[in-house]
Parts: structure tokens; C-alpha cells; sequence
């Protein structure tokens, strides 16, 4: 077994540990810190918004390009049609749910048509989630959010597809998953998140941005002068700009103290399970719900193999295995035999088919205090933006996030003249309060399971 090398990070390209120049240059237009999905998909909007006179861009990696979650993720593109949307409705009202929802649909197609237009080399498949509650108080609470984005008009809803209420035995036939009680499809996509990433920067390359990994910045200050500009501070220089773009997601406090405990590190676990007999094929991915903070969810490969993460049941009690961990080297020791006999468990015809666990790794989420993504130029800071905060769904958001957040930087529009939606703005109300989610729901999630 393979451990903490990340399946996507088997086959590294070129620009792994690539730096374009030998040497920093003293100056920037604009200074990138992170080199995962994020600020592939900010360089790529922000250098076709350039016009003919693009901005000079420097991008900074502390590590390898994608060496971060991008890289360790579970390469699944899933814009949430109803349960997280659904929630969002309770909490926010209709119409600021239905712009979320409204964002990841275009960021669906977007990411898809740039993929397919672009040629891009990611073995993206496009095929259908499968959502599947497995308790019969989980499937009625799913049912309830999913009825009213319907009766809500919600066009994201109008898309899944329904399976249940009376008939578990459906679901169960429908979803392949033993001890189904429901289950929503809906249109999603999975690909290998490297490979985008490392094609994207490559055309960024030739477009003149300067990319340095193994490059840790240390910290960003004002200069001390009228100029307005910022002095970022890195282990091998200080290079001077008039923006700065921090897309560190977990690490965002290492470059903006202010954001400890704003955006916590949450650290997750993935494998790859490979059969070694003759396997039913899945023709979807799937999201196997057992609690409101425990989910597991996986994508077939093209190869016969199988990337799933979660096992949350299996570490989430001991929140010194996960919460505010920033060491992706080592395995949630707990969860380290989750996965050995996972599809025989779960999964319908698999139960002799031989499998093994060919590579099981760890990756440090950012979960945002408040849950949503933290999106725009940074309070007190002139000239500093931020995206980050994607608690765990980067994938379905990212890309048309970036697009908003590059109009900012170059064109100095605002946030509200964006296609954003208006839950994501970073706001000094936001940054100041002592909302702490994770925590609330660990202790409900705790609380819960002593029940």
C-alpha cells in the first residue's frame, strides 16, 4: 500500500517543482500565494481579462504545484442539488439558497466546456451522483429540504431525481447500495484534479505568469511609503505588489493571522481501492449518508479502481485526529483499515470480489467558520483578496468563484456587480463574528451518537 501518496499525485507533470525564473523578481502586478485549483482557475480568468497589456503575475507555492488539498482530494465535481441547498434555504431564505445553487450549476458547465474546449488531458466522465440516505430519519429530513426547493422553484431541484418515501426496496434496486432508504441522482462529474490543474498553469506559463513553488511565503506587510503597495515576505524574498491573492484555503491563516479560526484546518482521509476478481461495474458516483456529519462518498475510474473518502465514524469522536490538523504526511491511524472491505460492505454483487487498498492518504480541508466560502477583498487590508473556505467543496464552486474574484482584481469591480452570490462576500461583520460551526456541529455530532 501506498501511504499518504496521493493517487492523483502518481504521475507528476513537469511543472511539479517548476520555477519559471531562477531567481524572485522584485515586483509584481499581482502576487498569487497557492498553486492548487483555486489559483489555476484565478490565472486563468484573471490572463483572459487582460487584454492585450496582461498584468505581470507571480504565483508562490510553499510545497509542489497541487501538492495541496486539489491534490488529495477525491476528484469528484458535484454541485449539490438539494441537501446542502436545501439548508441553506432554512437558514438564509429561498433566493440567497437559489444563488448558491444557481453558481454551482454554471460552475458545472463552465469547468465542463473549458475542459472539452481546452482538451484538456483529465479523464473527466461525465455521469450522475447518487445520493443515498441510509436511515429512515436522515431520508424523511432529505425529503422535506428537497420538497421545498421543488415548491420553491429552486431549478436545481427540478434536475434530481428521486427515489424513496415508501419504497426503500426501489432505492435500493436503483442505488446497488445495501440498507438504502432513499436516494437523489443528479448530473455530476469526476476527473483527475492534477492534471487539470497542471494544464492550466502550463497555458499561464505561456501566457508570461512566473510560477516559483517551494516558495513559502511567511508574511505580507504594507509598505512603509505612499505608495499603497504590499511587501510579501517569502523564504527566499521579499517581492513588492499592489495585490495580493491569498488562495491557501486550511493555510490561509499562515499568511492572514486574522483568519485563525475563521478558516480551520480539517484533516480528511481518501484511498484507492482496486478489485482483483471480476467487479460488477458502478455507472455513478455516490455519496453513502449516515448522519448528518457522516457521509462517504466515492467515484469509478475508468481503470477498474475505485477513489472513495470519509470514514468519519471511524475518527470523528477523537477531534484531535482532525480538527485544526495542517500535517498531511501522516494517516488517521483509526480510519487506516476503513476501507479495506468497503464495497463488499455496501454494495450489492461485490461480496466476493476480491480488493485491496492500493493507495490511502490523508488532505487538510478548509472548513469555513460559518460554512460558507469566504470570497473578495480582505477587511482593513486594501489590495488583498481572498477565496478560501470551501469546506470540503471546492470542486463544485471553484472555477466560476474565480472568475468573479479576477473581475475584482483587474477590473476593480465590486463584489455586488458580480455573478457572486451573496452569501460568499468576505465582509468585516463576517471576519469579526465567533461563529464556529465545526465546533457547534462536533458537539451536536458527539452528543448525538451517545444518544
Amino acid at each position: 500500500m501506498n501511504i499518504t501518496t496521493p493517487f492523483w499525485r502518481t504521475q507528476p507533470g513537469a511543472l511539479d517543482s517548476h520555477r519559471t525564473t531562477a531567481d524572485l523578481p522584485t515586483s509584481a502586478d499581482v502576487i498569487v500565494v497557492g498553486a492548487g485549483h483555486a489559483a489555476a482557475s484565478f490565472v486563468t480568468h484573471l490572463l483572459s481579462l487582460g487584454g492585450a497589456n496582461p498584468p505581470s503575475v507571480l504565483v508562490l507555492e510553499e510545497r509542489q504545484l497541487c501538492s495541496g488539498a486539489t491534490g488529495r482530494n477525491g476528484g469528484h465535481c458535484k454541485p449539490d442539488h438539494h441537501k446542502q441547498i436545501a439548508n441553506l434555504a432554512r437558514r438564509y431564505g429561498i433566493a440567497a439558497a437559489a444563488e448558491v445553487a444557481d453558481l454551482e450549476l454554471a460552475n458545472f458547465e463552465a469547468l465542463k466546456h473549458y475542459i472539452e474546449t481546452e482538451q484538456v488531458d483529465c479523464d473527466m466522465v461525465i455521469t450522475r451522483a447518487m445520493d443515498v440516505t441510509m436511515t429512515d430519519s436522515l431520508s424523511k429530513q432529505d425529503l422535506d429540504g428537497y420538497n421545498l426547493l421543488l415548491q420553491s422553484g429552486v431549478a436545481a431541484a427540478s434536475n434530481c431525481e428521486y427515489t424513496g418515501k415508501l419504497d426503500a426496496e426501489r432505492a435500493y434496486k436503483v442505488s446497488g447500495v445495501k440498507g438504502a432508504k432513499s436516494c437523489f441522482s443528479y448530473p455530476a462529474a469526476h476527473l483527475w484534479p492534477y492534471k487539470l490543474v497542471h494544464h492550466m498553469f502550463s497555458h499561464a506559463i505561456a501566457q508570461g505568469l512566473n510560477l516559483q513553488t517551494e516558495t513559502k511565503v511567511t508574511h505580507i506587510v504594507q509598505a512603509d511609503d505612499v505608495s499603497g503597495s504590499w511587501l510579501v515576505h517569502t523564504s527566499r524574498g521579499v517581492v513588492r505588489t499592489q495585490k495580493v491573492v491569498v488562495l491557501t484555503n486550511a493555510y490561509t491563516f499562515s499568511v492572514l493571522p486574522e483568519y485563525e479560526g475563521k478558516i480551520i484546518p480539517y484533516r480528511a482521509i481518501c484511498a484507492r481501492i482496486v478489485p482483483e476478481t471480476t467487479a460488477p461495474p458502478l455507472g455513478n458516483t455516490y455519496a453513502l449518508r449516515f448522519a448528518n456529519w457522516d457521509h462517504d462518498y466515492l467515484i469509478p475510474r475508468s481503470d477498474g479502481s475505485i477513489v472513495v473518502g470519509g470514514a468519519r465514524s471511524a475518527f470523528f469522536q477523537d477531534s484531535n485526529e482532525w480538527y485544526g490538523r495542517r500535517d498531511d504526511d501522516s494517516i488517521i491511524e483509526p480510519a487506516r483499515h476503513y476501507f479495506d472491505d468497503f464495497m463488499q460492505q455496501h454494495f450489492e454483487g461485490w461480496e466476493n470480489v476480491r480488493t485491496s487498498v492500493a493507495q490511502l492518504w490523508t488532505g487538510i480541508m478548509g472548513y469555513s467558520a460559518d460554512s460558507l466560502p469566504r470570497i473578495g477583498a480582505v477587511p482593513r487590508r486594501p489590495g488583498v483578496f481572498i477565496m478560501a473556505g470551501f469546506t470540503g467543496h471546492g470542486m463544485a464552486q471553484i472555477f466560476s468563484c474565480a472568475k468573479g474574484l479576477a473581475e475584482m482584481v483587474t477590473n476593480g469591480t465590486t463584489y455586488e456587480q458580480t455573478d457572486l452570490p451573496r452569501l460568499f462576500e468576505e465582509t468585516e461583520a463576517r471576519l469579526a463574528s465567533q461563529e464556529n460551526m465545526v465546533c457547534t456541529s462536533y458537539r451536536a455530532a458527539t452528543q448525538q451518537s451517545k444518544l
